[in-house]
């Protein structure tokens, strides 16, 4: 036994003699006569529960012979996941090659030294499952090899453990992984690494994405990235399927062995269901691996119509054709608010066009109430000065893109002019400096190496952003602006602030190149500048089968609404896989965007053949809660949810998911080399490739530790010691009573 705290010998000193003087003057002269031998017991009890606590308080431990201290381990971990399937370790399966390697290299090596024991990892249900190499088999969905190397740890902590052998072929598929001790504190690993670096001749499907919706939300482009390794530059067909219907097929020709191949495709997905797009490679017999030859998106429906909410300076062409251009829009639902003129009272007047439950909060020329406000998607201030709103109303338009997550849109010169809205809260939601107004900001040379004057040429970053593709194809989409009839006029308007993006640029009259449109994401939400005036003559002096007009309004509001939450929220965790950890979030808010801490939220998954299965949901606090829920089939699944306060309806919301989209085990299948280094060298042990596994086995008999620290129990915090002293103190109490004193 040995102290945690010990005190020096002249405190110990100290403190025994103050115990002693302590526990004699307690009982020196009793206001009740005692017997020597009563005086005796109380000054004995008294000092030893005061001796008994000093013994505690130095924080005493016990040293314990180690466990298992005479049997020395040796865990084999072996890769059972499906990419150990795959044929190229040496005219053999990676794990028939674990398997050999083990029966001829491992075992007879290492079996005098400890006791080896054999376990797989990467199967369903636990991380480390006993094994014998004629059960190996390699089936498991995914590659937990940090958690397996962990859980390794914590089977054997405690015992004489010479090393951790791991078999595999590197691949780390595992959604999340265990926190790790420092590596001190572990035995060291040792990798061999099964397969080849090189892999055999493959083709794979890397990535796909969908971009966001453009042309009125009839396409969008979908990115595909394609990888061909061990044929050249030999041409492949690549293939786009919809729902399972061949779309599209395309000759595709690397630039070199390995070099991805990036392809876009613009597809129209289904805008009333939901709709799963498959980039898939034409396999070859000479390819054996076909797991990764196809990746799948999913594209889904909009939920409700977006509602947009516009404020305009005065009637006029810019807000004829701009509301006009919004109102055709399948997706879109506006509402408009127009100042007229002045009253007998010198009031403002207001032309509201909205339906009758929304009207009456419009009529002051802004919403009454923050409620009426947040229940828009955006908010377009066309050609209105500054002056024309309380800053409070200001501030509310600041929030809803800040909290409420929506989009704002300021347009037109009278917007800008004068002081325009710097020093109002919605300065800094602006992706543009509105304080600086003079030089050459930015620059964005046409065709002809400069920008013309109050012509709109889109910026590098613009060329590809979904606001300004008005055509088919970015280049397309290049030559529709250079044809757009010059603006009337362009506010002169800063650069772009931090994070923000200049999507087109235009001349003034003197010559400077400003941003004419600009973007940007602010808090929750999105904004937008357009500096110029009389956009339709976009409309009117082009021909009347000229639809880019419709396009950049349409798109420009469609991107500012994208992303705009519901009161009720919910987030799923992205391209999950059978067997995956489906992570659902949901967040419960008011009509004014307010955390519903007290709310009751009821969730459902609805399985691909209609089966509904409740979701039970854990609170996190401030209106959030989570579920947790695992798929075990690939398909469409999708989760729904309600909340409530009281009887209240907060609102509902619904997201799809593609489970199975993709499968990670088989993305680059080739022997992941660095994972293992890293591993290794972090443990202090060593990597080698199968060829060469006999290298380690020096390094593990060197490693077998020759005597184990002693398990330490502390004594000072067991309950027991907490009752020896309570008894103590018991006891004397009672003595006391019994022998007339208090």
């Amino acid at each position: 036994m040995h102290f945690a705290s010990p005190l020096p010998w002249w405190l110990a000193v100290v403190v025994a003699a103050g115990i002693a003087g302590v526990a004699v003057y307690s009982y020196w002269r009793p206001l009740v006569p005692l017997t020597a031998a009563q005086r005796g017991v109380l000054t004995a009890l008294r000092g030893l529960s005061l001796a008994v606590v000093a013994f505690f308080i130095a924080r005493p431990v016990l040293l314990l012979p180690p466990v298992g201290s005479g049997d020395v381990v040796i865990p084999v971990l072996v890769d059972a996941s499906r990419s150990m399937r795959v044929n190229d370790a040496d005219g053999e399966t990676r794990i028939a090659r674990a398997a050999d390697v083990i029966r001829r290299t491992i075992a007879p090596g290492l079996a005098t030294h400890g006791t080896i024991e054999l376990l797989e990892f990467g199967k369903s249900g636990s991380l480390l499952t006993p094994a014998t190499t004629d059960s190996l088999s390699a089936d498991g969905r995914r590659t937990e090899l940090a958690d397996a190397v962990q859980a390794a740890r914590d089977r054997y902590r405690g015992r004489r453990v010479a090393g951790i052998v791991v078999l595999t072929d590197g691949a780390e598929t595992s959604a999340a992984t265990t926190d790790r001790p420092p590596a001190a504190q572990c035995p060291p690993v040792f990798a061999i690494g099964i397969g080849s670096p090189d892999g055999i001749p493959d083709r794979e499907v890397a990535s796909i994405g969908a971009g966001d919706p453009r042309l009125d939300q009839s396409l969008v482009d979908l990115h595909v990235s394609t990888v061909s390794h061990g044929f050249g530059r030999a041409p492949f067909q690549l293939r786009l399927l919809g729902n399972g219907q061949v779309l599209e097929t395309r000759r595709v020709v690397p630039q070199a062995d390995g070099s991805p191949v990036d392809e876009t495709f613009s597809v129209s997905p289904d805008p009333a269901n939901p709709t799963v797009f498959t980039a898939e490679v034409v396999a070859e017999d000479t390819e054996s691996i076909g797991e990764n030859n196809a990746r799948s998106v999913l594209v889904s429906p909009a939920a409700r119509k977006r509602r947009i909410l516009v404020i305009a300076g005065a009637p006029g062409f810019e807000h004829s054709f701009l509301v006009r251009a919004l109102a055709i829009d399948p997706g879109l639902e506006v509402d408009s608010i127009v100042r007229k003129g002045k009253n007998d009272q010198n009031q403002d007047t207001f032309l509201v066009q909205a339906p009758a439950n929304r009207v009456n909060a419009l009529t002051g020329g802004f919403p009454a109430t923050r409620e009426a406000l947040f229940d828009y998607d955006a908010l377009v201030i066309a050609n209105l000065e500054a002056d024309f709103f309380t800053r409070a109303q200001l501030g509310l338009a600041a929030e809803f893109v800040s909290v409420r997550g929506g989009g704002v849109l300021v347009l037109g010169g009278r917007s800008f002019e004068s002081r325009g809205m710097i020093g109002t809260p919605l300065e800094e939601v602006l992706p543009v400096e509105l304080n600086d107004r003079h030089g050459s900001p930015v620059t964005a040379p046409g065709e002809d190496g400069v920008a013309t004057q109050n012509v709109i040429t889109p910026t590098p970053d613009g060329v590809n952003h979904p606001v300004m593709r008005i055509a088919a194809t970015a280049d397309a989409s290049r030559k529709a602006w250079s044809a757009l009839p010059a603006l009337s006029a362009s506010a002169a308007v800063g650069g772009p602030r931090p994070g923000a993006s200049v999507l087109a640029v235009t001349t003034t009259p003197s010559g400077a190149v400003m941003p004419a449109i600009a973007v940007q994401r602010y808090g929750r939400g999105r904004s937008m500048v357009f500096a110029g005036e009389a956009s339709w003559r976009w409309k009117m002096m082009q021909p009347s089968t000229d639809r880019s007009y419709e396009f950049f309004w349409r798109q420009s509001l469609r991107w500012l609404t994208a992303e705009a939450p519901e009161p009720v929220s919910l987030t799923l965790t992205p391209d999950p896989e059978p067997g995956d950890a489906l992570v659902v979030g949901v967040e419960a808010r008011d009509r004014g965007f307010a955390p519903v801490a007290d709310a009751v939220v009821e969730a459902a998954l609805i399985k691909p053949g209609g089966e509904q299965v409740p979701l039970p949901l854990r609170s996190l606090g401030n209106g959030r809660f989570t579920a947790t829920t695992s798929p075990d089939a690939a398909g469409l699944y999708r989760v729904h949810v309600e909340a409530r306060r009281g009887t209240t309806s907060l609102g509902a919301a619904e997201r799809w998911v593609n489970v199975g989209g993709s499968d990670r085990e088989f993305a680059d299948p080739r022997l992941n080399e660095g994972t293992l280094r890293r591993l290794t060298r972090e443990s202090g042990g060593r990597y080698v490739r199968s060829a060469n596994a006999s290298d380690i086995l020096a390094d593990l008999q060197a490693a077998i530790p020759q005597q184990l620290e002693p398990e330490r129990r502390d004594l000072w915090h067991e309950p027991w010691s907490f009752a020896i002293v309570i008894a103590l103190l018991g006891v004397e109490w009672v003595l006391r009573r019994r022998w007339g004193l208090r």
